[in-house]
């Protein structure tokens, strides 16, 4: 399929004459009783400044806690052959959810406000920083 055909089938069937074609899901103006507009907040330049702080402290506790969880799985559990290592990683993950929702409110950052994407980042983090620091560790 051509790019040109692609963008037939992404505007609208059909537009009323003398006004150029919208494309399918651009926003329409209210024409009836019944349809509801999307508000989207725009953020002043202070907001994002607030944002972008808030989220290096979530990359910076979480990085934290996975390299402080890395060192721990390699005092406690050096080479890890004896041990089924996904169940530490799952036990780590608990841990660094509890802790990180008792940290958080300490610094000042809403933990209300998260969503799944927000804590499948950080606790992403946890794993990833835990594992690299005790592979580190071993060699």
């Amino acid at each position: 399929m051509s790019k040109s055909s692609k963008r037939k089938q992404a505007l609208a069937p059909s537009a009323p004459s003398g006004e150029e074609p919208v494309e399918a899901g651009a926003a329409q103006p209210d024409t009836g009783a019944g349809a509801v507009k999307p508000v989207i907040k725009v953020k002043t330049p202070e907001e994002r400044k607030q944002a972008h702080i808030e989220g290096i402290i979530k990359t910076a506790v979480a990085s934290i806690i996975g390299i402080i969880a890395g060192i721990l799985a390699y005092i406690q559990f050096g080479v890890g052959d004896e041990i089924r290592w996904y169940a530490v990683l799952i036990i780590v993950v608990a841990l660094a959810y509890y802790a990180q929702k008792l940290i958080f409110p300490l610094i000042k950052i809403d933990t209300k406000e998260f969503g799944f994407k927000d804590w499948f980042f950080v606790q992403f983090l946890v794993i990833d920083f835990c594992l690299v620091t005790w592979t580190l560790l071993l060699n």
